[in-house]
């Protein structure tokens, strides 16, 4: 398990939110001041191999009991699920009692399984997906109330407001430790969101590839970005530069404090765009 953490004096504010990004491979914690938009905690823990929702409630309940800067006293609680059970629905299509209709053809989901949505607002699409009930039990029962979203729809509101004036088609790819979200977009519009499972380079980019010959577009030419979880070094960068030559980091957030030494613009942003 590796850490990365800043903190800097909290103790005397009292303006303060505490955002939580939440996947099965790992957690991210940031406390900032909701005024200034100071950053004033921030710990990522990755684990090793995937958890379970109960894996990771254990390491959730253990970092809070740990970090004393973590036991305060929050206006705010923001809980962000990084998973890849989720799906888009147009809002003129969506229906709030069919929530399980719109998952079950591209996410393995249980009778049990509860199921929300987000509103993507100003532009018309709702983001049905599947958090993980034990952990928002937990945030029920030690901070009472909170706001939840899945990490996809901070992701494409981020995207669509900074391409609303794009005409041309482009692509965004959020990377985790085992799956990555691959957005497409062309005049404001999403072409494409969807998730995929990986374990190699090799897997990264036959989705990436699949994804771009179904929609006729050229990786020679197309404008891609890359976030999340990848650096220049990595073997996957390596395999997504052989075959697509337009491609860069996300660079939204230069001029956002980065989180800690090592946070390069293009990490966190979910978290960054709740600053």
């Amino acid at each position: 398990m590796t850490l990365l953490q800043k903190d800097n004096n909290i103790e005397t504010l009292n303006t303060k939110r505490l955002s939580v990004q939440i996947s099965l491979t790992g957690l991210s914690f940031l406390v900032h001041n909701l005024a200034t938009k100071e950053v004033l905690f921030f710990k990522k823990i990755s684990l090793p191999n995937t958890a379970t929702p109960e894996e990771i409630e254990i390491h959730l309940k253990n970092t809070i009991d740990q970090e004393k800067k973590l036991k305060s006293t929050f206006n705010s609680v923001a809980i962000i699920y990084a998973t890849d059970l989720s799906t888009l629905v147009p809002s003129t299509l969506f229906d709030e009692t069919k929530l399980s209709e719109y998952l079950k053809f591209n996410a393995k989901i249980l009778p049990s399984d509860y199921i929300a949505y987000d509103e993507v607002k100003t532009h018309d699409i709702i983001n049905v997906y599947v958090p993980y009930v034990n952990i928002n039990n937990y945030f029920i029962d030690t901070v009472g109330s909170f706001t939840y979203y899945h990490n996809s729809s901070l992701v494409l509101k981020m995207i669509l407001d900074h391409e609303k004036h794009t005409l041309e088609k482009v692509c965004y790819i959020n990377v985790f430790e085992n799956h990555f979200n691959l957005f497409i977009i062309k005049n404001g519009t999403p072409l494409l969101v969807n998730s995929y499972l990986y374990k190699t380079p090799e897997d990264f980019i036959y989705y990436v590839l699949f994804a771009f010959e179904q929609l006729k577009i050229n990786p020679d030419s197309i404008k891609t970005s890359v976030m999340g979880a990848i650096d220049k070094e990595d073997a996957i960068f390596e395999i997504l530069y052989k075959y697509i030559r337009n491609i860069d980091f996300y660079s939204a957030y230069n001029e956002t404090p980065f989180l800690s030494e090592e946070d390069a613009a293009h990490k966190n942003c979910e978290l960054k765009y709740l600053l």
